[in-house]
């Protein structure tokens, strides 16, 4: 009786740190996984001492189970629930404990004859492949379409006949066929929820197969520019942002070029380095012009991407050469042509539309 009354007393706790845990808004922060850890460390002694006090028995049926016991069938669902939250742990490691805790809680069932011909037949297909399951057999997208559509509706109805028994007032829920009638009807919503469980750990078993099982190698190139800021004095530190002149022209490398006997301790070269750096000392930002721009549209002119003419100036008819007879002559031809075809095409003779 001791043990029974543990085991009450435990379960309550355990789903009220479940409650608690989704009220959570960061299921990555330090204090959910505490707390997690803890209800599935409650849990575990759930399933503990109820192995310990053989509370369930392959031998007996649904109907011995008590009313009051059955709620003890979803330890194992619950525990798998919470296994998969742990974002701390091995994601392999957590999919395999929750897969083995989804596979009792429907162990327990099948062997109370408490699954559908249909639920039956999915516990099977799992049994057969574990890490290949899947809710639908089929590859045909109408036929997955159908079965998810299907599956929908039968948790909706679960859904709302849970609702509806725990509308019952509470005087009621000590009655034992209400009582049961509400244990069986979480353990079927359940069961749907543990298939679709397997499904997405089936799915996510063959995406953690494709990742690395170890660290990637570190390149030969970052090892050996890691081993050189290694090899470097911790006085080297600087707050500056931009290095020293030195340090720039010598190719990032600081120190002296001569050691005290005038020998050279690393390969130079002489440049005219000291005066270009003085006349850029008091030197604009921006860039100076190198052309005036007199300058410019004679280059441009040279390049042709000028052209002459154009402006108010070319609006102005030119003055006819008086003493070119030439021109004068086609000018006289060219406007007596134009006076014939005006004479020949009246002003509205054009396109009548087929009118005439």
């Amino acid at each position: 009786m001791d043990g029974q009354n543990n085991i009450r007393t435990l379960f309550l706790s355990a789903k009220t740190q479940r409650n608690q845990l989704e009220t959570f808004s960061d299921p990555t922060s330090t204090q959910y996984q505490e707390n997690l850890q803890s209800a599935i460390a409650t849990l575990e002694e759930c399933r503990r001492i109820a192995e310990h006090i053989s509370l369930f028995s392959p031998n007996e049926t649904e109907d011995d189970i008590s009313s009051g016991d059955l709620q003890y069938l979803l330890i194992e669902y619950y525990l798998a629930e919470l296994i998969l939250n742990d974002s701390v742990s091995s994601r392999r490691a957590v999919l395999q404990r929750a897969q083995g805790a989804y596979e009792r809680y429907l162990t327990f069932l099948d062997t109370y004859r408490m699954l559908s011909k249909s639920d039956r037949r999915l516990y099977e297909r799992y049994i057969e492949d574990r890490d290949q399951f899947s809710l639908v057999s089929s590859n045909d997208p109408s036929a997955r379409r159908d079965t998810k559509i299907a599956r929908y509706k039968q948790e909706k109805e679960l859904k709302l006949k849970l609702e509806f028994i725990s509308r019952v007032p509470l005087e009621l829920h000590g009655d034992d066929a209400t009582l049961r009638e509400l244990h069986l009807a979480e353990i079927q919503l359940f069961v749907h929820h543990t298939f679709h469980a397997l499904d997405q750990i089936s799915q996510e078993f063959a995406i953690v197969a494709l990742m690395p099982k170890g660290s990637p190698a570190v390149p030969e190139e970052r090892a050996e520019d890691y081993r050189e800021r290694i090899r470097q004095p911790k006085d080297s530190y600087s707050e500056r942002l931009d290095p020293p002149i030195s340090q720039l022209m010598n190719g990032g490398k600081a120190g002296p070029i001569l050691d005290k006997d005038g020998k050279p301790l690393r390969p130079f070269t002489l440049l005219d380095s000291r005066q270009r750096l003085q006349d850029g000392v008091f030197r604009p930002d921006h860039s100076l012009p190198t052309m005036t721009i007199d300058e410019y549209l004679e280059e441009e002119k040279r390049r042709g991407g000028m052209i002459d003419g154009g402006g108010e100036q070319s609006g102005r008819p030119t003055e006819p050469e008086e003493d070119n007879l030439d021109r004068a002559d086609a000018e006289t031809m060219k406007a007596r042509e134009w006076d014939e075809f005006v004479e020949a095409n009246p002003k509205g003779s054009g396109n009548t539309m087929n009118c005439g």
